[in-house]
C-alpha cells in the first residue's frame, strides 16, 4: 500500500464491451483539449509494439484519415535503451547496474546455441543437436521466467529432498547449467541476459520518474503489470503529476466473494494483483474518458463474468430470463461437422460482413489452426486478414523453401522431399516457375513412380536412364529432364558439399541460404529477389544473418 504522503494514484479502465484502442485514442484527444500540440507532448506507455501500432492507427480513425500530430508511443515489452529515455543519471545509486550498462544483452538465437553446447557436452545426454536445441530453449525459458520474477537458483540445491525419486536428483544436477555454468558463460563473453536487462532498464525508468517527475503528461495503457518490474513502474506512473494507468475491462461489479477467490488462469487475476501493488481500492477506479461507438451491452459482461466465477465464490451468480435474451442477443451458434466446414462457415461469415459498407469482422480463437485455414480461405477470395498471433517463418513460402532445400539434400534426395522442393510455388532452376514444376511432374512420372531410385543426383540419373521406352520417352519435356536434373545439382551443389564435409556451421548457414537462392531463381527474377522478398523473406533473412554471427559457437555439423 502506499504511503500515507503519497499522492493518489490515477487509475482508469476501459470497460471490455469497448474498442480499447479507440476509447484510449479519444480520451486522450478528450485529455488534450483537441490541442495537438498538447496530445504531441504525451507519452503513451503501450504493451508491445504491435499495440502502438494499433494506436496509430486508432488516431487514424479518430482524425477520420487526415494527418495528427500523435503522442510518443514506447513499448514495454521489447524495449530499449533510447526508447525509455534512460538518462546517463538514470543508474546512479544501483548496486550492479554500471554493469548492466557496459555489456549488451545476449541474443536469444546465441543463447540458445551456447545453452545447446552444454547440453551436448554432458555425459549422457544428447550429442544430436537437435534435440540438444529443443532442451536449450526449455533451459532459455527457464532462465527467461526465473530473472522475469527476479528471483534466483541460490535454493536450487535444497529444492528436492534426498529421499525424493533419483530421476529429480537428475534433473537438479542437470539444471546447474544454468544455476552454476552459465553465469560464468556470460562473465565471459561479457554480456547479460536480456530479461535482466529488460528489469534493469524499467527499474532505472522507476527510479528517474520517481526521483525527478516528468512535467509532461505519461500515460501508460493496456498493460496488467505481469512482469513484476513493470508494475513497478506503474505504480509510479499512477502517481505522477501527469500520469495515468488505463487497465483493459477491469471487472468493478464482481462481488468480493469473487474478486477474493480469482485463480491465476482467471482473466482479471493479473489486474486483481496489479491494482493491490499500485495500493488501489477496486472501486476507485473510474472509466476512461471516451465515448465509444458499438459497445456491446453490458449485460452481456455480466454474463461472462458468471461463465467464469471461480467455484469457491459459493454465490448464485446466474441471471434472469430478460437479461439473458438481452446478453445473448445478436449472438448465433454454429454446429459445424468439421475443422474444415467450420472455417469455410467463418469465412464466409466475415466476408459477408466486409461486403457490407461501414462494417468489420475480427476472428477471436486459441485454436492457431483454426486461424489458420480461415485465413487460407479467405485468401482465395483476395481477403489479406492481419493475424495478431503472426505467423510461425516456417510456414510462409520463405521459411517452406528454406526447409524443403535442406530437408531434400539431407533426405539424399528421396522421390517425397524432392518432389515438394520441387514443386514449391518459388522454385524455379533458371526457368519459369510454371515450366519447374512442368518438369517436376515428368520426372516423377518417369523415375519416381515404382521403386525409389537410389540416393543423390546419381540415382536420380540412373534412374532416368533406365525408365521404359515409351511414346513419351523421347518428348520435348522428357529430353529436358537431363538438362533439368543438372540445374538441380549446380543448386544444391552448396549446401550438398557443406554437409557431406562437416563444415561448420556458419559455412553450413551461407550454403544453405546459397543454395535455397539458386532455387528460387527464375527465367527473368534473381533468386535473392524471390527468396527474400516481403515480411516473411526479411525476417527470414534477419534469421540467417543471426544464425551466420552466431554460429562460432559449434564448430562443425555433419551429414
Amino acid at each position: 500500500m502506499a504511503a500515507p504522503d503519497t499522492p493518489p494514484a490515477r487509475v482508469y479502465t476501459i470497460p471490455p464491451g469497448w474498442s480499447f484502442v479507440d476509447a484510449l485514442a479519444a480520451g486522450l484527444w478528450r485529455r488534450a483539449d483537441e490541442r495537438p500540440e498538447v496530445l504531441a507532448a504525451m507519452t503513451v506507455l503501450l504493451p508491445t509494439r504491435r499495440a502502438a501500432r494499433a494506436l496509430r492507427d486508432a488516431f487514424l480513425r479518430l482524425g477520420e484519415g487526415r494527418a495528427m500530430m500523435l503522442p510518443r508511443m514506447m513499448p514495454l515489452g521489447d524495449i530499449d535503451d533510447d526508447e525509455l529515455m534512460i538518462e546517463g543519471d538514470a543508474f546512479t545509486d544501483a548496486p550492479g547496474d554500471d554493469l548492466l550498462l557496459q555489456r549488451p544483452a545476449i541474443s536469444g538465437l546465441r543463447r540458445q546455441l551456447m545453452l545447446a553446447r552444454l547440453v551436448m557436452a554432458r555425459p549422457g545426454h544428447p550429442e544430436n543437436p537437435e534435440q540438444a536445441m529443443f532442451l536449450a530453449a526449455e533451459l532459455a525459458r527457464l532462465l527467461d521466467q526465473v530473472q522475469t520474477e527476479r528471483l534466483d537458483f541460490a535454493a536450487l540445491d535444497g529444492l528436492v529432498p534426498d529421499d525424493y525419486a533419483r530421476h529429480w536428483q537428475v534433473t537438479l544436477d542437470f539444471l546447474t547449467l544454468v544455476s552454476q555454468l552459465w553465469p560464468a558463460i556470460l562473465d565471459e563473453h561479457g554480456a547479460v541476459d536480456a530479461a535482466a536487462r529488460r528489469n534493469a532498464l524499467l527499474e532505472a525508468r522507476t527510479r528517474a520518474w520517481r526521483n525527478a517527475p516528468p512535467r509532461t503528461p505519461i500515460i501508460a495503457a493496456g498493460s496488467t503489470g505481469s512482469i513484476p518490474a513493470t508494475a513497478d513502474l506503474l505504480a509510479v506512473v499512477a502517481r505522477l503529476p501527469e500520469g495515468a494507468v488505463v487497465l483493459p475491462g477491469i471487472d468493478r461489479d464482481a462481488p468480493d466473494e469473487v474478486w477474493d477467490n480469482l485463480s491465476p488462469s482467471h482473466p482479471q487475476y493479473g489486474m486483481a494483483q496489479l491494482i493491490r501493488h499500485l495500493g488501489v481500492d477496486r472501486a476507485a477506479v473510474a472509466d476512461w474518458p471516451s465515448e465509444p461507438a458499438g459497445a456491446a451491452p453490458p449485460v452481456r459482461a455480466r454474463l461472462v463474468d458468471a461463465a467464469l466465477a471461480p467455484a469457491a465464490a459459493n454465490l448464485d451468480l446466474a441471471l434472469a430470463p430478460g437479461d439473458l435474451d438481452a446478453a445473448l442477443a445478436g449472438m448465433t451458434r454454429l454446429d459445424c461437422p468439421g475443422p474444415a466446414e467450420e472455417a469455410s462457415t467463418i469465412a464466409l461469415m466475415m466476408r459477408r460482413a466486409l461486403e457490407t459498407p461501414g462494417r468489420t469482422a475480427a476472428l477471436v480463437t486459441p485454436d492457431r489452426g483454426l486461424a489458420r485455414r480461415v485465413a487460407a480461405a479467405l485468401r482465395r477470395w483476395n481477403v489479406e486478414v492481419d493475424d495478431s498471433a503472426g505467423r510461425p517463418l516456417a510456414e510462409t513460402p520463405t521459411g517452406a523453401l528454406l526447409r524443403l532445400a535442406i530437408g531434400a539434400v539431407a533426405d539424399g534426395l528421396r522421390p517425397v522431399s524432392l518432389l515438394a522442393l520441387l514443386k514449391h510455388p518459388l522454385a524455379g532452376l533458371g526457368r519459369t516457375r510454371a515450366e519447374c514444376r512442368r518438369l517436376a511432374r515428368a520426372l516423377e512420372a518417369a523415375a519416381l513412380r515404382g521403386p525409389a531410385p537410389a540416393p543423390g543426383i546419381r540415382g536420380l540419373r540412373q534412374a532416368l536412364a533406365e525408365a521404359d521406352g515409351d511414346t513419351q520417352r523421347h518428348s520435348p519435356t522428357m529430353s529436358a529432364l537431363p538438362a533439368f536434373l543438372d540445374d538441380l545439382e549446380y543448386a544444391l551443389a552448396p549446401l550438398a558439399d557443406a554437409l557431406a564435409e562437416g563444415a561448420s556451421l556458419a559455412t553450413l548457414v551461407r550454403a544453405h541460404a546459397a543454395a535455397a537462392e539458386r532455387i528460387s531463381a527464375s527465367d527473368d527474377q534473381a533468386g535473392a529477389d524471390a527468396l527474400w522478398h516481403g515480411d516473411a523473406g526479411e525476417q527470414a533473412a534477419a534469421l540467417i544473418e543471426e544464425l551466420t554471427v552466431a554460429a562460432d559457437t559449434f564448430d562443425a555439423v555433419g551429414a
